[in-house]
């Protein structure tokens, strides 16, 4: 009799949170074409080193090939996928068929966005749907699970996913940080079960964050946000263009003044993780082309 071959993949992002590891997630961007060599090769420096790989959805509203058909590319590949989908492209008719497409592929993470508007991108005059936001995503994914569609109508068979939600710690303005929280606060009541940051570059604003989670009692697994910071001029283009993003002149300078920025780059982000470490169930890095030097930067993390 045949015996059921074990599996040699990596445990799931579900299980490195529950087992308490401290999990890494990292992100990668679909191609703008058809080609996936590259994609493939940015893999290569991730399967060894990451829990969960993150697949945008038409970052920045540019025009790429898919999350999802990209996202069943890397489960081809044993590599766990985390499923970024958007309510800008989509009405809840599709938004409930690519879920269960999703679930049928095998792939069990999703990461639930409201999305960057379409002006922001290389379609400006693209039409924007935005049907349901970020919370009624999770809202609508809980539904599914329950074994209903948004109609009301029954499934012939309940999906089940690892559902996961976004927050900005560094929001610069009080409003703006209550609301974050207050936002968070509905996506957990909905189902999210990890939470990924956007970019921080100062530990002591993910610290207040984070003592902030505490007082609120909010015990979900929270994974700070890490990119891979390329120059002064990227810097800067992050300071004046994306909110709540901001990075300290500090650490601006030691990009200016280098003489070698990649090794540079590599200090600044193991410092960072080093300090965030205590506070968090893990990172989430978004290397920006740069993946072959999230290994070596991992590895000098005690």
């Amino acid at each position: 009799m045949a015996t059921k071959k074990q599996s040699l993949s990596k445990p799931s992002l579900e299980g490195a949170l529950k087992q308490g590891k401290f999990a890494v997630t990292c992100e990668v961007g679909p191609p703008k074409g058809a080609e996936t060599d590259e994609i493939k090769e940015s893999l290569t420096y991730l399967k060894d080193v990451a829990d969960g790989i993150n697949v945008t959805d038409l970052q920045s509203s540019v025009m790429r090939l898919g999350s999802l058909t990209t996202s069943s590319m890397l489960k081809e590949m044993g590599l766990d996928p985390i499923f970024q989908i958007t309510c800008r492209d989509r009405n809840r008719l599709s938004i409930q068929s690519e879920l269960l497409s999703a679930y049928v592929m095998g792939i069990r993470n999703v990461l639930a966005l409201t999305g960057d508007h379409t002006t922001m991108g290389d379609h400006p005059d693209a039409r924007p749907v935005f049907d349901i936001d970020s919370v009624q995503l999770l809202w609508t994914i809980k539904r599914l699970e329950e074994g209903f569609d948004l109609a009301g109508n029954e499934l012939t068979e309940k999906p089940s996913f690892f559902k996961g939600a976004v927050v900005n710690p560094g929001a610069n303005t009080e409003a703006a940080y209550e609301l974050q929280i207050m936002k968070l606060k509905k996506k957990i009541e909905q189902g999210a079960q990890f939470i990924q940051t956007q970019a921080i570059f100062d530990a002591e604003v993910f610290k207040k964050f984070m003592d902030r989670m505490e007082k609120e009692k909010i015990t979900i697994p929270i994974l700070a946000g890490i990119i891979l910071l390329k120059s002064d001029r990227m810097a800067s283009f992050m300071n004046k263009n994306v909110a709540g993003v901001f990075v300290p002149d500090p650490v601006i300078d030691r990009m200016k003044n280098t003489d070698n920025k990649v090794e540079t780059c590599k200090e600044i982000a193991s410092e960072l993780i080093e300090d965030v470490k205590p506070y968090c169930a893990g990172i989430h890095i978004q290397a920006l082309g740069w993946e072959k030097h999230i290994p070596p930067i991992l590895k000098g993390i005690n």
